[in-house]
């Protein structure tokens, strides 16, 4: 079966003729009546009966028809998504980004989709994945990345590639073999994301998996960056966790010392969308290229 011999069915059918179908189609009549013959060859049954001024459907036409049309209206929903990105010459594309998104290569977003839609203002928001899931879910940004586990309530969650949960030391003795929980407190614990605390993702993971060992977390000291906290291992003051983005990233601090967790944690990282949404062009092509540069990341799909 080809496309063409599908579409040019489909009409025939849904306006009863030939004629109707090519004016539809844009081609000559006996163009589509080829088609339908050639279709009918090719499976080898009669799809209309023809009799009088209007074509009839025959058993085998009708089980066909909703395929057809299946078919037809996603060729057309495909030739309109094209048109879209030909058409991109502006509008605002709003998107937010978790807070440590450099990391994850993402900080070339901006410059990459402004070299090839210069006429679109990009609105990029950077911030714990717990205000990215609020102000989706609010409409104040149409999509964003997060980490999970989040709130998921009103959105649509897609999970792409998930990143390892490292612990940090400036003492290598602690990082040498999988990092039991059970010895965090042998040491004082430092933890970013201040603002959002034990609703952060990454640190609601790590809360929990105490939780499941007996272990009450307290950090000694809590800063909003993952710098600050990083900063401070590498004096000795105490310990922290990273993802695996941040450890390998040039910047990292020499004398900070990462090693797996006995208990392995993941950040799982995803795209969310409002409930239901429909993105707006310029938004839904800043979501493909951010989902794409993403995938380079050489992380493992979630």
């Amino acid at each position: 079966m080809q496309i063409a011999q599908l579409s040019a069915f489909h009409w025939a059918a849904r306006l009863g003729s030939f004629t109707a179908a090519a004016q539809q189609l844009g081609i000559a009549q006996p163009s589509v009546s080829e088609l339908v013959k050639r279709l009918e060859s090719e499976i080898g049954l009669r799809l209309f009966v023809r009799s009088g001024r209007r074509l009839t459907l025959t058993a085998a036409g009708d089980t066909l028809q909703p395929w057809a049309e299946r078919l037809d209206n996603d060729l057309a929903a495909a030739r309109r998504a094209m048109e879209e990105l030909r058409g991109i010459r502006g509008g605002v594309a709003s998107f937010g980004l978790l807070r440590n998104a450099s990391f994850y290569f993402l900080s070339d977003l901006a410059a990459r989709f402004h070299r090839e839609h210069p006429g679109v203002q990009i609105r990029l928001v950077g911030q714990n994945s717990v205000g990215v899931a609020e102000a989706v879910r609010d409409g104040s940004l149409e999509a964003g990345f997060v980490v999970l586990p989040i709130d998921a309530d009103g959105l649509d969650v897609t999970p792409i590639v998930r990143d390892r949960v490292l612990w940090a030391s400036a003492d290598p003795s602690r990082v040498d073999r999988p990092f039991p929980i059970e010895k965090v407190a042998d040491r004082p614990l430092i933890l970013y994301d201040a603002h959002y605390g034990w609703a952060d993702p990454t640190r609601r993971q790590l809360r929990d998996l105490a939780e499941r060992h007996g272990i009450a977390l307290q950090p000694s000291i809590e800063v909003e960056n993952v710098d600050a906290a990083l900063e401070l291992v590498a004096q000795g003051v105490g310990d922290t966790i990273v993802s695996g983005a941040v450890a390998r990233h040039p910047m990292f601090p020499a004398g900070v010392h990462t090693g797996e967790l006995a208990e392995p944690l993941f950040d799982t990282i995803a795209l969310i969308t409002r409930d239901g949404a429909v993105l707006s062009p310029v938004t839904r092509e800043l979501v493909r290229v951010a989902n794409e540069m993403l995938m380079l990341s050489d992380l493992p799909a979630a």
